[in-house]
């Protein structure tokens, strides 16, 4: 019982790691793009939130509602001003440009908010302890929610890519911006789009992130690495992927925590470091592609 306790609790966490991942592996499918700045956005959108809340009594989920068409335009905005340019210049300088974007907003934060650590759990209620029992397991209320959220935000992006007349242009930059230029796409604007609608979704990643736990301005990091692990895992650029690698990622820490004290973090990157040796080993194509991202 106790082991499928973990498991199920693991899959639970694993949901959040994909509504974390979610905006990562959507900008990285479309532009080919990874945005180390990812974690610190989604810490900047849990204060605002908290802010929100904060100063203006406006309950978490509403200031989502608020904060979600603020950082689509600011992932519009980092587009045009940040990426697009950059990309100009060669495939590492969006990282390195992504990077400092990242520095320069986790002190931001620190400046503005100070060092203390946040959270909207007070101002959730009973949904950020409460729970539901089945079958003798315990399922919080807010890990249901954020499971189902996840699934909710990665279906409506593939629906969206699947049957809409922006998805069907994103795929197309996608696979090959220049013959999209061709038929009458407009790649910028294209690339810009899904920059916001990537950055839409690291506002509800961070809002859960800071209903589950307290973030600090430099919280980002570790955010960001788990997003990474769980896109890594499930393949670069897959939605559905993005699901499977943090439900993995969840249930590998979940039962290393049951083994150690810090079994916790080592099973994750343990898992992350044999499923990259194993693709390795399977296609050895996989190394230069590895290869190639890290340059």
């Amino acid at each position: 019982m106790a082991l499928i306790n973990q498991i199920l609790q693991g899959i639970l966490l694993g949901g959040y790691y994909a509504l974390m991942a979610c905006g990562l592996s959507f900008m990285f499918g479309v532009m080919r793009i990874i945005n180390l700045a990812h974690g610190t956005l989604a810490v900047m959108a849990s204060y605002g939130v908290f802010w929100l809340a904060d100063r203006h009594d406006i309950h978490p989920f509403i200031g989502l509602l608020l904060s979600i068409p603020v950082m689509g335009l600011l992932g519009w905005g980092l587009h045009r001003l940040v990426l697009e340019r950059s990309a100009k210049a060669g495939e590492l300088v969006p990282i390195l440009a992504t990077f400092g974007v990242a520095v320069a907003l986790d002190n931001t934060l620190f400046t503005t908010f100070g060092a203390d650590t946040r959270s909207l759990a007070p101002y959730i209620d009973t949904l950020s302890y409460d729970g539901i029992d089945v079958a003798g397991f315990n399922f919080g209320h807010l890990a249901l929610l954020t499971f189902a959220v996840a699934v909710a935000m990665l279906g409506g992006l593939h629906l969206m890519l699947k049957h809409t007349a922006l998805g069907r242009r994103i795929r197309a930059v996608a696979d090959d911006p220049a013959t999209a230029q061709l038929v009458g796409v407009n790649a910028a604007r294209v690339n810009a789009a899904a920059a916001a609608i990537a950055m839409s979704t690291v506002a509800v990643a961070g809002t859960f992130l800071a209903m589950r736990a307290a973030v600090d301005p430099y919280a980002g990091a570790p955010q960001l690495i788990f997003a990474f692990e769980a896109v890594m895992i499930g393949g670069l650029g897959s939605l559905w992927g993005t699901l499977a690698g943090g439900i993995a990622l969840g249930v590998a820490q979940s039962l290393g925590a049951s083994v150690h004290s810090q079994g916790f973090l080592i099973a994750g990157h343990l898992l992350f470091l044999g499923v990259m040796l194993a693709r390795v080993l399977l296609d050895g194509r996989s190394l230069s592609s590895f290869l190639k991202l890290s340059r």
